[in-house]
């Protein structure tokens, strides 16, 4: 059997549905093979960077690795964003390069470069296929480690001379690992911190997503009433609608949640990486009391000193602890939580019947009210990376996991609109918004092409201030002035028209729901533009800085 087709035979032992890419002369032979297979769909990008945005996205969806493929040389270096994207912020993703003839790869070539070398500090594991028979062994161990937790990427490459040489050996069959829970001593010695605590506390990070793991969290949270305070990527971990929601951490400025967190005498970490909220801004003096609970040890930082630590899976180690709580159920003084909770919905609602419209533009709190109006409980926003994610971090919340995704660790611009493509695949029968700025939008605006191609029934919604809108709210924050950050936009309509979607542009305050709701009753692709008022950043952050000691 030819190398190429083995390797495509590993891929589809792995049950693998998409690769996303673009072809190059180099990865021509795995193209060809790739063409009859009958399990993996080839979906053709215009970059390479949104070819990994979306297998990133379709990893952080279902859990199971997509591949996102390129060639030598610049095809490899385009895809390398994308991918420290995926592996930063836990998502199984397989990257797959090209490379030059083995027989010149030792000298000055056309195109040649250390891919694999380049890979190494972005992902889990690097690896070159060196002979053909060793096809078998190297996807499978790929795809076990970008699988195993915490997930993130692996990469693979694979030389043109190589993938055309015969292979006699097969693919291995995958077995499903199941991971080692914790003993009962140390879920013990947890159970007695946050049983004897008066007003503990729970951060849930992105590790809190996985559905076992929300399940038993939401249960042990029902019996104990402990509030809940999600990172950016915990979203969803436990309902907002439930009591015992605290909503959203991760504004540098101080916020309800975080006044939660300076009165907790015991801070509960659950599945949360430190690249998501930086506990020197929760625990600037170090003091505070913290059991760890997660997949892997805690990471060692000055200010997350760790009294409990529990490294096992997650939902069983929430499974042993609801176990504890049935048996010795304690009581806390929580009044306090809910007087927080209280103060953050009334501040949600209060720009909801906001009449703004013209070239100043609508608020951020009246957009994100009526998007969350319009989009269900399993419907799945996608933000960008810009001023518009801070205001999404804080204002819209979430019913399920998995149902707002953000780039926050490698924090991306250009990740929101190319991987709502792959959203609305995983997750055709579902709304699939993306919100992006401008900037973001515009870095991988070719993809419109391929969302036309491919008839995606999604929604870009791109809000325009003409300028690099976060970076301005923080050098002002900074400096009380910024650089030069403004810039053009294009007509949002009839470009729209010239990739033959639908545009949409609305700067009425009052007709922006409908106007979602129009967006969403639209086959095929929607932009939607609107102008936002940025003149809010300030005032937020003054706001937040007033925030009484004492709730």
């Amino acid at each position: 059997m030819k190398a190429s087709d083995l390797f495509i035979k590993c891929l589809e032992e792995e049950g693998l549905e998409y690769v996303f890419g673009v072809p190059g002369e180099e990865n021509a032979d795995f193209v060809w093979s790739l063409k009859d297979s009958d399990k993996i769909k080839f979906v053709l990008t215009r970059h390479e960077q949104g070819a990994a945005f979306m297998a990133d996205v379709y990893g952080r969806l279902t859990g199971k690795p997509a591949v996102c493929l390129g060639t030598l040389g610049p095809g490899a270096t385009n895809l390398t964003t994308g991918v420290a994207d995926a592996n930063m912020d836990r998502a199984p993703c397989i990257c797959i390069t090209g490379q030059a003839d083995s027989r010149r790869q030792h000298k000055e070539s056309h195109q040649n470069m250390d891919v694999v070398g380049m890979f190494k500090p972005i992902t889990k594991w690097s690896q070159a296929i060196i002979h053909q028979n060793n096809i078998p062994e190297v996807v499978r161990k790929a795809f076990k480690l970008s699988q195993t937790e915490k997930p993130g990427a692996c990469h693979i490459e694979l030389a043109e001379d190589i993938a055309a040489l015969d292979a006699t050996t097969k693919p291995i069959t995958p077995q499903r690992v199941r991971r080692p829970g914790p003993d009962d001593k140390i879920v013990d010695a947890a159970w007695e911190v946050i049983k004897n605590a008066r007003k503990p506390v729970i951060i849930a990070g992105n590790g809190c997503i996985r559905k076992r793991s929300s399940s038993q969290l939401r249960s042990f949270c029902e019996k104990t009433g402990i509030g809940v305070i999600s990172t950016f990527m915990g979203k969803g971990a436990v309902d907002y609608e439930d009591d015992y929601c605290l909503m959203t951490v991760g504004l540098q400025a101080r916020d309800y949640p975080k006044l939660a967190i300076e009165e907790s005498d015991c801070v509960i970490c659950l599945g949360y990486d430190l690249v998501e909220y930086h506990p020197r801004l929760w625990n600037v003096n170090a003091d505070k009391t913290i059991i760890h609970i997660d997949f892997l040890p805690a990471e060692v930082d000055e200010n997350y000193r760790v009294d409990v630590e529990i490294a096992g899976d997650l939902a069983h180690t929430l499974w042993m602890l609801n176990e504890r709580c049935d048996r010795d159920k304690p009581e806390y003084d929580l009044d306090s939580q809910k007087k927080l909770r209280a103060k953050l919905l009334e501040d949600f609602a209060m720009e909801k019947d906001d009449d703004a419209k013209g070239d100043m533009g609508i608020k951020p709190q009246k957009i994100l009210w009526d998007v969350r109006e319009v989009m269900g409980p399993k419907d799945i926003l996608l933000s960008d990376v810009g001023a518009h994610k801070m205001w999404i971090a804080r204002y819209y919340q979430c019913n399920e996991p998995g149902t707002c995704l953000i780039s926050n660790g490698f924090c991306t611009m250009g990740f929101a609109f190319p991987g709502s493509i792959a959203a609305q695949l995983v997750f055709p029968d579902r709304k699939v918004l993306s919100i992006n700025g401008d900037g973001g939008f515009m870095m991988n605006v070719q993809e419109m092409e391929t969302a036309r191609r491919l008839n995606s029934n999604i929604v870009a919604m791109v809000w325009q201030d003409g300028g690099y809108g976060l970076i301005k709210w923080k050098q002002d924050n900074h400096f009380n002035g910024h650089t030069e950050l403004s810039f053009g936009n294009p007509n949002w309509v009839q470009l729209a028209e010239a990739f033959g979607w639908t545009g949409i542009w609305v700067d009425d305050s009052k007709e922006l729901k409908g106007a979602l709701e129009k967006a969403f009753a639209t086959e095929g692709p929607v932009l939607l533009a609107c102008p936002v008022d940025y003149r809010e950043n300030g005032k937020l952050t003054a706001r937040l800085g007033n925030i009484a000691v004492s709730i």
